[in-house]
């Protein structure tokens, strides 16, 4: 036993220089969100250049942005929600898990990611049952066509999706006509997934190598953040800039960037040092970003601050801006 606590002691060490040397990006400003019912801001997304975000708190609504102050305001927008989808791919476990978790407040539905479309179309991700809702830029709503169900059935048999409150955290969708989207899987193991649409039948389809990559293990929280220990690698949301996707990888504080066809992590970079000065951390075990855009001139992370009280009395959804690393988003290793 202490054998195992000297070896974990030195991969902590060893993979704090690792997390050291990424480079660290620049905090330019932070935005409280007021407005939310819910609180717990758990993604965002630009149609144009309005913002949109949502809470896994609330399944009947979603929020545009008004960034026009310091402080942004959230304007719910009601959507009339169909019934969810057949849920035949989740264990009776994980059931009973999203059972209760709605007992004590939590959304049915636990929407944790949203993205747009170029015709300003709404894709919101449900964690529960791993299904997409799509808002039409005219407010209406329906479960985004058919999936698959080889989606599921792969990414178990690849580790991925193995545990509720532990499954799809946020996605993108690209190509012509919007024929593809990445899913990013959570933790326990983390990946990802891609899905294309399959005109002829009508559905989304999970191809052979539709998991991307897939990934467990542990990994150190950065030096900064208190009690910097070994935890679950995780992803807690996706960005799509410039042909390559964006991980946001919550508990080691980083924004890594990955090659579309492999999900290969070509180089990562730091959001630690500005986000952990004493005054911003919160008395939690594990980070709390949540959600992820990245553009020409930065990153947007939006922080899921559950209810919790940030150490300089700040208790309201966070979202922070940073600047583009030197070199931009493209710069090689």
């Amino acid at each position: 036993m202490k054998l195992n606590y000297v070896v974990a002691g030195i991969l902590l060490v060893c993979s704090s220089m690792v997390v050291a040397a990424d480079p660290e990006l620049r905090m330019l400003s932070e935005h409280p969100v007021d407005g939310m019912r819910g609180g717990n801001l758990s993604g965002l997304a630009r149609c144009g250049e309005q913002l949109w975000t949502i809470s896994d708190r609330d399944d009947d609504r979603i929020y545009r942005l008004d960034t026009r102050a310091t402080v942004w305001k959230a304007e719910a927008v009601l959507i009339n929600v169909p019934p969810a989808p057949d849920d035949a791919g989740r264990t009776l476990s994980m059931k009973a898990q999203s059972f209760f978790r709605s007992l004590a407040g939590n959304g049915a539905l636990d929407f944790e990611g949203i993205t747009c479309d170029s015709g300003r179309n709404l894709y919101v991700l449900s964690e529960t049952y791993s299904a997409i809702l799509k808002v039409t830029f005219t407010g209406a709503s329906a479960w985004f066509l058919t999936i698959s169900p080889n989606m599921q059935i792969k990414s178990r048999e690849a580790g991925l999706l193995a545990h509720a409150n532990a499954l799809f955290e946020g996605l993108v969708i690209t190509g012509i006509g919007s024929t593809q989207i990445w899913l990013a899987a959570e933790r326990q193991k983390r990946g990802l997934v891609k899905i294309e649409r399959r005109i002829i039948y009508y559905e989304w389809y999970c191809a052979v190598g539709c998991v991307v990559m897939a990934e467990g293990g542990l990994a150190p929280q950065p030096p900064q953040f208190p009690g910097s220990k070994l935890v679950e690698k995780d992803f807690s949301d996706i960005a799509l800039f410039n042909k390559k996707l964006f991980l946001l990888d919550r508990n080691a504080f980083k924004i890594c960037r990955h090659e579309m066809l492999t999900g290969k992590q070509e180089r990562c970079w730091s959001f630690a040092a500005d986000a952990l000065v004493p005054s911003r951390q919160y008395n939690a075990k594990h980070g709390m970003s949540e959600a992820l855009l990245v553009d020409a001139q930065g990153a947007w992370i939006g922080v899921d601050n559950n209810y919790s009280t940030r150490a300089d009395g700040e208790s309201r959804p966070i979202v922070w801006r940073f600047a583009a690393p030197a070199g931009g988003w493209d710069a090689s290793l």
